[in-house]
């Protein structure tokens, strides 16, 4: 008799807080999310229990914290802490991505007794990589696009974010366009309002972008945003950029779910620029919701190209070394190489980041570095600003600190003056 097949199983990796028994709530959590509920029933069989109940496989206890992470929780006595991997049947669950957040990642919060649950790590078997499509471009088709193939791909965004008309924006790509910028986006806020509708800005650009690729045979990436609650409207728009001679759009990933994206993903020849505006609600304190790195994974699935995931220094409130680790996860293969994505460093960039950003991403060239006021709000204007940064990016892979290599590069020079800070000695 042949032996039987190992099950596929999904591997969640579940960080649990409780001031009661991490094992019982570890095993609360696989019963409530498979087939159990709060009382036994008659077709809860041990056959049943075999096929499709999710188990708990191992537990790793973590140092306890005098606070829990839900303050409603009322803790008394220490915060047990651990790190709970729990495996799911693929059998149970399928590859639908809806079956997978309830059933494996979502449904786990609400179960009573926990003071916090945050999920870290997330394995999923070879039957998601053949059932979703992945990304069209990566990182392979982002270079082939923009023609940029031995260093960054040097981005900006136009500012300001709201207010522009088509014809303002249009003069402010004119002269991006002109100082050989690789690629350009619309802000995630600026969709399409009634004083710049999607359909405007396209016929306002985008004549700019092929004057200036028959003129030089450089085509500049602008990536249009198409976000919308509505997929059938995000369709229509790709139509319209792709109709003009557009080759990427920007989706507001948190916006439009995952059933907007797995409906625009089909229909789509863009290079799909991820911007990922509202997933700090569910990261941003440190005891819930979820790490990037098991976010990330459902986005590149569905088949996003490109992934902003902040960078060295930002403006916002992430620390450096969760932009390290989010760039190590989208670069990272889920199943194999074809499903890297294009890693977007943003977020109050400039120049000056470029050295650290060199060095803490393991000194590759594999990403876009993207600036807005970095390179809009340079002195010597939006092409200087575009030289600056190259020139900052030249000197981090020479290993040449900014301070000298500006000595000879005035639009660096420029730079380091206007946003300074500690770059004037990196």
């Amino acid at each position: 008799m042949p032996s039987p097949q190992p099950r596929e199983v999904i591997r969640v990796t579940y960080r649990l807080e409780t001031s009661g028994d991490i094992a019982a709530i570890a095993a609360k959590i696989a019963s409530d999310q498979s087939t159990g509920t709060f009382v036994d029933v008659p077709g809860e069989t041990p056959e049943l229990k075999a096929r499709v109940a999710a188990r708990v496989t191992a537990v790793r206890p973590l140092a306890s914290v005098d606070r829990p992470s839900w303050p409603e929780a009322c803790a008394t006595g220490p915060v047990r802490r651990a790190d709970v991997d729990i495996e799911f049947p693929l059998d149970a669950v399928g590859t639908d991505i809806a079956a997978l957040t309830t059933i494996a990642l979502g449904g786990a919060f609400s179960i009573k007794g926990l003071s916090g649950l945050r999920i870290v790590g997330l394995t999923l078997p070879a039957a998601f990589g053949r059932d979703h499509p992945g990304p069209q471009f990566g990182i392979a088709g982002s270079r082939r696009l923009t023609g940029v193939y031995d260093r960054p791909i040097i981005g900006t965004i136009v500012k300001p974010a709201l207010g522009l008309r088509p014809l303002e924006t249009a003069a402010l790509v004119r002269d991006l366009v002109e100082a050989d910028v690789d690629f350009i986006k619309d802000d995630e806020k600026l969709m399409s309002p009634a004083y710049s509708s999607l359909e405007d800005r396209v016929g306002a650009i985008m004549p700019i972008i092929l004057d200036h690729e028959q003129k030089t045979g450089k085509k500049v990436m602008y990536a249009f945003n198409l976000t919308s609650h509505d997929p059938e409207r995000m369709v229509r728009d790709h139509d319209i950029i792709v109709k003009a001679g557009g080759n990427a759009a920007v989706v507001a990933i948190q916006s439009i779910g995952f059933g907007g994206m797995a409906f625009l993903r089909k229909r789509s020849s863009l290079a799909l620029h991820a911007h990922r505006a509202g997933w700090d609600v569910l990261t941003r304190h440190p005891g819930l919701g979820f790490d990037f790195a098991v976010y990330q994974q459902l986005w590149r699935l569905l088949g996003v190209d490109q992934f902003q995931i902040n960078g060295i220094g930002v403006k916002y409130w992430e620390p450096d070394e969760s932009f390290v680790a989010s760039f190590e996860a989208v670069t990272t293969p889920i199943f194999s190489d074809a499903d890297r994505v294009l890693p977007v460093a943003g977020s109050g960039q400039w120049g000056g980041q470029a050295p650290e950003t060199y060095r803490r991403t393991g000194r590759t060239v594999d990403l876009m570095y993207l600036c807005g006021g970095g390179i809009v709000s340079h002195p010597g204007g939006p092409a200087a600003g575009v030289r600056a940064v190259r020139q900052a990016w030249e000197a981090a892979v020479a290993d040449i600190p900014l301070a000298v290599y500006a000595e000879t590069h005035p639009d660096l020079a420029q730079s380091i003056a206007k946003f300074g800070g500690s770059a004037k000695d990196a």
